[in-house]
């Protein structure tokens, strides 16, 4: 009897427990959920300030630019909540922004990061959280592809990675300017040593002689790592994320009487910072201008953005912004108006498509992974008046 009595007890306890839990999870579910009629966050975490501040300013103007244009078509009131990365900051801030964000449930989902190594830094955090991440310019190869891979399964990206970029650069510049001697620059974080890596695996294959140099990301003054560029070099390939030191580099190899010319990946495609005669820069994303489909949407955003030009930046991250703006629609239709979670808004990612695709054509997910299908990089030769002139 007395042992009925107890396993009747400890029944009703594990039951009370199970119902406790249960419970709790309702209560955390309903308290994440957000109404679709509410004004819904996405948080940008970009670099606002720093070297590459330009890189953030110019995705901000176009990813604002989509939500004034693109949310209201689809019944959506949304807003986007900036978060500053500055590279030379390392992953600190990048980490700080993903626990403030997370903790938002009005957040619900990610633009960005734009470097790969706030992607690194935070994609974790992301994840758990079930929260979707869509770069408009992390490129390095690692954060989807590999392993082990660096960032996690709710990252996703609008742009192709380093592993489509470093052998483009290096193929151009076997085929188009027939190197013999490349000389390869990284800074010591994520980014450049990734592209640095790929383009560098590349130019060995083809037999080209390569020589590496390393400087740290906080380097202001090139002029002791020229001296190191042999005077038969024909290319340095600088993958930086600050243009304004891609032009110290360019004018400190003519200061020294060097002939190699600098080429710079899609980190330093400025036209307004790096503009030396002869360079070349590569870079994921076409001149928009010359695509007629975008005639109304570059129209817009100039009316919105005076005395403001195209550059390449801006177009993907008005593309990603267009991405997660569908997948929230997307989302809220499943949940019949109120977002269950965070995560309900990343089931719907992958899902999404675009017809009229702003940089050409149309555009969707790879099934492969988290990149974009048929994506590819561009490659333009600086001018004597300092424009960007495609070639490749």
């Amino acid at each position: 009897m007395k042992k009925g009595v107890a396993l009747l007890l400890v029944t009703l306890a594990t039951a009370l427990v199970a119902a406790s839990a249960q419970g709790g999870r309702q209560a955390a579910a309903a308290s994440s959920a957000v109404s679709c009629k509410s004004t819904l966050k996405i948080g940008f975490v970009t670099p606002l300030t720093g070297g590459a501040s330009f890189l953030g300013t110019e995705q901000m103007t176009w990813a604002q630019y989509a939500v004034k244009t693109l949310a209201k078509p689809l019944g959506l009131k949304v807003v986007i909540v900036p978060g500053d990365t500055p590279v030379e900051q390392g992953p600190a801030p990048a980490q700080a922004l993903a626990q403030k964000f997370v903790a938002d449930k009005s957040v619900v989902a990610i633009l960005g990061p734009s470097t790969s190594g706030a992607v690194a830094a935070s994609s974790q955090t992301y994840f758990q959280a079930g929260m979707a991440h869509v770069s408009p310019s992390a490129t390095r190869t690692s954060l989807t592809q590999g392993s082990p891979r660096e960032a996690t399964a709710a990252f996703l990206r609008v742009v192709p990675g380093d592993y489509i970029q470093g052998p483009t650069d290096a193929n151009y510049m076997i085929k188009t300017l027939k190197v013999k001697k490349v000389v390869l620059l990284d800074f010591q974080e994520p980014y450049s040593v990734g592209l640095s890596d790929s383009t560098e695996a590349a130019l060995k294959k083809a037999g080209v002689t390569t020589i590496r140099l390393s400087a740290p990301n906080t380097t202001t003054d090139y002029s002791a790592y020229v001296t190191k560029v042999p005077s038969d070099a024909d290319i340095v390939f600088f993958p930086t994320q600050k243009p304004p030191d891609a032009q110290t580099f360019a004018q400190q190899l003519l200061e020294q009487g060097k002939k190699a010319k600098v080429f710079g990946g899609d980190g330093s495609n400025d036209s307004s910072a790096f503009k030396a005669p002869g360079s070349y820069v590569s870079n994921f994303a076409p001149d928009i201008t010359g695509i007629a489909a975008d005639k109304a949407i570059i129209a817009g955003w100039k009316k919105d953005n005076p005395g403001k030009t195209v550059g390449s930046f801006g177009p993907p991250s008005y593309g990603a912004t267009q991405v997660l703006l569908n997948a929230i629609k997307l989302a809220c239709v499943a949940d019949h108006g109120v977002l269950k979670s965070k995560r309900d808004v990343l089931k719907k990612v992958k899902q999404v498509t675009i017809k009229n695709w702003i940089l050409g054509g149309s555009f969707k997910f790879s099934s492969r992974s988290n990149d974009p299908s048929n994506a590819k990089f561009y490659i333009f030769q600086i001018q004597p008046n300092g424009s960007y002139k495609l070639v490749g």
